[in-house]
């Protein structure tokens, strides 16, 4: 019997019950070699953990089952996992195009690294289909995504993008960490390659570090795991025992998350001290009705513009209570942060800068009622 429900595959997918023990939960095989049968005699096809581990492998079969991929595969950080991809995809005279708001650790890694091996790359409004389309070239290999963007919650029509790649012989990359696969799956619109930094909601605790890629194509991800071993920046055995400890309760954590979310939101369109705040759920927000279509909900995430400028913007970062002042995204806790200080600075001068104003919320599992208090506090001081 096969299962198809989401919450079911998530405590399911490659995780069968141990076969010596009954463990109902898949082990931590916390090694680095295994014995051979005889020369070349692999047990299961175990060698080397850098090259394949049980519980990793686990994991990576439990992330194509949620992404609706054929291949899953877990790195030490979403940015290992982009890094391998570009150098897998991607070599010296290639182009890619991506978000013109996209995330700063994405932005660094095209513009201090990959540009100096010789990849190219010019940055759009990936909202505007047309100006992506305008923007490849007969080098392009590949048209790079987030949807929702970080951190200013734009929308992209994955399906329309899809098109648009497929047409110029180039793939289609989604970092769907903003999402995540409860909310979103974008292989089933088309795309090629699902990206995550699974640090954020597929860990969801803030106590693991990891990143991944889903595929829906079996050569590309046989390539794929050949960097991956060869490169070596895969994920540890307890990283991915944690990883895979978060996503069993996803969905769950997802319903809460954006059920708080829309509290809040609901709280700073209505407070005189915020010029604008940047949600899909919101009727107004030029992305609503393509995230309606592709999305089963909005997201936990917000970022808000203060109308007293960038120290009124710091001020309430520093003024939160609940919220804790701190980086990343996608845990229980609700956090804040000012992008252009913290997680985006690498992209202050540039044409991905973010506006001085800005602010960030992640917001987190707790009572709804203490979120929207600690916010109202620090708006009105």
């Amino acid at each position: 019997m096969t299962f198809d429900g989401f919450e079911t595959l998530a405590i399911h997918a490659g995780q069968e019950a141990d076969a010596q023990t009954g463990a109902v939960v898949v082990p931590i095989y916390q090694t680095s070699t295994y014995a051979q049968d005889g020369v070349g005699g692999l047990r299961g096809g175990y060698e080397y953990s850098r090259t394949a581990n049980p519980t990793r492998a686990a994991l990576e079969e439990c992330l194509a089952a949620l992404e609706s991929g054929i291949r899953g595969l877990a790195f030490a950080s979403g940015m290992a996992a982009e890094d391998t991809l570009l150098r897998t995809i991607a070599k010296p005279g290639d182009h890619v195009v991506i978000p013109g708001d996209a995330y700063g650790g994405t932005f660094r890694l095209f513009s201090t690294v990959l540009e100096r091996w010789g990849v190219r790359w010019d940055a759009v409004p990936q909202s505007d289909v047309e100006a992506v389309r305008a923007a490849v070239r007969p080098e392009t290999v590949a048209v790079w995504a987030e949807t929702p963007t970080n951190p200013l919650l734009n929308i992209t029509d994955i399906e329309a993008l899809a098109g648009v790649a497929h047409e110029a012989g180039a793939l289609l990359v989604v970092d769907n960490t903003f999402a995540s696969p409860y909310l979103q799956r974008p292989l089933t619109l088309g795309a090629d390659v699902v990206v995550h930094s699974t640090t954020k909601y597929l860990g969801g605790h803030s106590d693991v570090v990891g990143g991944a890629l889903v595929v829906s194509d079996a050569d590309l991800g046989h390539r794929l795991a050949f960097h991956q071993n060869t490169m070596g920046a895969v994920a540890g055995p307890f990283d991915a025992w944690l990883t895979l400890r978060g996503v069993k309760t996803l969905g769950v954590r997802m319903d809460r998350h954006c059920a708080n979310a829309e509290r809040v939101v609901e709280a700073l369109v209505d407070h005189p001290a915020v010029a604008e705040v940047y949600y899909p759920g919101l009727p107004d927000h030029p992305g609503h009705k393509t995230a309606e279509r592709q999305m089963r909900a909005f997201g936990g995430m917000i970022s808000f513009r203060l109308r007293g400028g960038e120290d009124a913007a710091l001020k309430v970062c520093e003024r939160m209570r609940v919220f804790t002042l701190g980086e990343s995204l996608g845990g229980v806790e609700s956090l804040i942060e000012h992008p252009g200080r913290m997680t985006h600075a690498s992209a202050a001068g540039s044409p991905l800068e973010v506006p001085a104003d800005l602010v960030r919320l992640s917001v987190g599992i707790e009572s709804a009622d203490d979120l929207v208090g600690d916010l109202v506090a620090a708006l009105d001081h």
